[in-house]
């Protein structure tokens, strides 16, 4: 039997592939015991159809594989197959197919885990021979080290990880890596708690992976502007940026630094409010953002600066200083920043003086 082409009869969106005059044709087929090349006609008197109707319906249950051809009969000529036999001879193959992937991707991942433990295994001699930096604080040296390190300490999570996460929105690869780590971790009643930016409401992608955590139990907060990356696993370990063009980090044990960074978690979760899609919570945040826009113009920043800040678009942050300045009735930045601070938009919040801030 030749494979089917399952996609080329899978339905778009939410849209039903057998609709109900399928289903009569099919009905009708079944009491025949099997379907003739005139038969179509037919159908379409019996049924109410039209023979077009009745045509396409006939053709849609043969790709389906409810309608068989019968062997050595001329063509159009079909035999009623039930819905089970149907449904194995169509995803069958397919599912064998997926069967044979998921275990070459087995074997790939069992050979690059042997692959990793080999050249992690000269870590001591790395260290004992001066190499890298002290235990306490450790550099990642690229992106690469780093995403090896964090998904090895956050998979390990005993009873929470931190995080905060600048940006208007994440990549939609990056939430696909993500949500099935954090997802287990979450069964395993590790606690997971994050600060994102504001923006994060309104991207898709960042939305669906923050709908789902929160379902299972993680508690995700957002702000207008927040600090720079960082992760805090179990209180022992934090991961925080380091100013180096490969993307690294530094990996800290310290226990008094660690301590620091957990103090500036939960000073940034406190002036966070609970992640919520609402459109009474998108306008309360949308203000929010006005207002720390309000702060960044009387400060005198750019636009492209208060983008980045805020983990926006230089368009679309130019959009909301023209929305801010038509709010306030302001001529011009300048003019906005005078008005923003004699209402009080421009009254800063002030982080504890022994919080340090990773930027």
């Amino acid at each position: 039997m030749n494979p089917v082409n399952t996609d080329t009869i899978r339905p778009s969106g939410r849209e039903a592939l057998l609709d109900h005059e399928t289903r009569l044709v099919y009905e009708w087929a079944v009491r025949q015991r099997r379907v003739e090349p005139a038969d179509p006609a037919r159908m379409a008197g019996d049924l109410g159809l039209t023979e077009a109707r009745c045509r396409r319906a006939v053709d849609l249950l043969a790709a389906l594989c409810l309608l068989v051809r019968r062997p050595g009969a001329e063509r159009g000529c079909y035999a009623t197959v039930g819905p089970e036999a149907a449904a194995a001879r169509l995803t069958g193959q397919e599912e064998a197919r997926l069967r044979l992937e998921e275990a070459e991707l087995g074997r790939r991942q069992a050979e690059l885990a042997r692959l990793r433990a080999e050249v992690a295994s000269l870590a001591p001699v790395y260290q004992s021979q001066g190499g890298g930096s002290d235990a306490s604080v450790r550099l990642l040296e690229d992106a690469y080290v780093l995403r090896s390190a964090l998904d090895s300490v956050v998979g390990a999570a005993k009873e929470e990880v931190l995080a905060i996460r600048p940006g208007g929105g994440h990549p939609e690869a990056a939430l696909a890596e993500l949500l099935p780590r954090d997802l287990g971790m979450l069964e395993r009643g590790v606690r997971l708690r994050s600060v994102y930016q504001h923006l994060t409401r309104f991207d898709p992608p960042t939305r669906s992976y923050a709908e789902l955590v929160i379902a299972e139990g993680a508690e995700i907060r957002t702000r207008a502007e927040v600090p720079a990356k960082l992760v805090v696993v179990d209180r022992t370990t934090a991961f925080v940026p380091a100013r180096r063009a490969t993307g690294g980090a530094l990996m800290v044990r310290e226990p008094a630094l660690v301590a620091h960074f957990v103090r500036l978690f939960e000073h940034e979760r406190g002036q966070a409010v609970p992640y919520d899609t609402a459109p009474t919570a998108a306008r309360t945040v949308t203000r929010d953002v006005s207002d720390v826009i309000a702060l960044l113009l009387a400060a005198g920043e750019k636009d492209d600066t208060i983008a980045r800040r805020l983990g926006m678009s230089t368009r679309t942050c130019r959009r909301h200083v023209a929305d801010l300045l038509a709010r306030l009735g302001a001529q011009s930045r300048f003019q906005a920043g005078v008005l923003a601070e004699r209402e009080g938009l421009t009254v800063p919040v002030d982080v504890p003086a022994d919080v340090p801030v990773p930027r």
